[in-house]
């Protein structure tokens, strides 16, 4: 079954206080944004493989450890994921970058696909796939659905908040995905909404409401 890692870190749980509150900047929600996906990306990228590598120092010859293969690829789902990869860009500004466009209808709350654009060696990289709300679980399920037909194997999911309703779609749809959750909120309102939340994500990094 699929691992669930929910943070814990005091430093994550302080900055997303931060940017539940109503009263927080576009500037600071968007800043936060990176950093919490940056916290959380540190956790992610844990248990990446590594190789060892010959290299010189200043003084001798030594072997040290690179991470191996092909690497890393970031997946935003546009267009709240954005500023989630900006902050794992960071930590690792050499991760190549793909981008999955879903809209949620309102009425449906159903994810609708309009643009995806993926590195061409994408099939051999470890994937990030980032949101930062996990509400229904409808886009998060719907862009692993895309990333696997196409024949990427290696995902983990991040996302800042998450619903239990989401995070029990998400794994049932897709039992062998890890997910990285920021903070495991209580539930969905009626429309479709985190509670307590904070706010639509996309909003609130781009000033849209």
């Amino acid at each position: 079954m699929s691992n669930v890692m929910v943070m814990d870190h005091p430093l994550i749980q302080h900055k997303i206080g931060i940017m539940r509150n109503k009263n927080t900047s576009t500037k600071e929600f968007r800043a936060l944004v990176a950093e919490v996906a940056m916290l959380i990306y540190y956790e992610a990228s844990r248990n990446l493989a590594l190789a060892d590598k010959e290299i010189e120092t200043p003084l001798v010859k030594t072997t040290v450890k690179e991470i191996a293969g092909k690497k890393l690829c970031v997946v935003p789902i546009l267009r709240a994921g954005l500023h989630m990869a900006d902050g794992i860009l960071n930590l690792t500004p050499n991760a190549k970058v793909g981008h999955i466009g879903l809209y949620r209808n309102e009425e449906t709350l159903e994810p609708v696909e309009y643009f995806c654009k993926l590195p061409v060696d994408v099939t051999e990289r470890e994937v990030f796939l980032v949101d930062p709300m996990l509400a229904t679980g409808g886009s998060a399920i719907a862009a692993i659905d895309l990333l696997k037909a196409r024949g990427i194997s290696k995902i983990r999911f991040l996302c800042l908040i998450a619903a239990p309703e989401g995070i029990d779609a998400l794994k049932n749809a897709h039992p062998d995905i890890d997910i990285y959750v920021g903070a495991q909120d209580e539930r969905l309102n009626e429309n479709g909404y985190i509670l307590p939340g904070l706010g639509d994500a996309g909003d609130r990094i781009y000033g849209t409401k």
